[in-house]
């Protein structure tokens, strides 16, 4: 299964081959910023299954990860972990806005007091346990 996607302006566009690792939301405050967000909404696949066209831009907002942009209209498009092994994309930004739904929350504890999560899907405080 190949499922497409793309930014705003459709200057960059992406195919993801395969079913995504895993599909969270994520909570935590990078990802707030970094989203300009109450969460972050992804699917994890390993990067090797991602082939993106256009130009992008990135900004180390950790020492781990890499946050993918378009270049033109500013998309955020991927998480991109700076070791070569994973990459979360943005559920909002695939073709078919359903084609994934996530299945728990991680860094509960770090999202606003004001959004009430009632969609029955696992809570985790921090990240998934080991």
């Amino acid at each position: 299964m190949i499922r497409e996607g793309g930014c705003l302006c459709g200057a960059v566009r992406f195919k993801a081959e395969g079913e995504p690792l895993n599909v969270r939301v994520c909570h935590c405050r990078l990802c707030q910023k970094a989203m300009g967000s109450p969460f972050f909404a992804r699917a994890q696949f390993d990067q090797r299954a991602l082939t993106v066209e256009g130009e992008t831009e990135r900004y180390a907002s950790s020492e781990n990860i890499d946050r993918v942009f378009c270049k033109h209209c500013g998309t955020r498009l991927f998480a991109w972990r700076r070791n070569g092994t994973l990459a979360g994309v943005s559920l909002s930004v695939f073709d078919d806005r359903n084609a994934f739904a996530p299945t728990e929350h991680i860094w509960v504890s770090e999202k606003p007091a004001w959004l009430k999560l009632d969609d029955g899907l696992v809570q985790y405080q921090g990240t998934i346990p080991a």
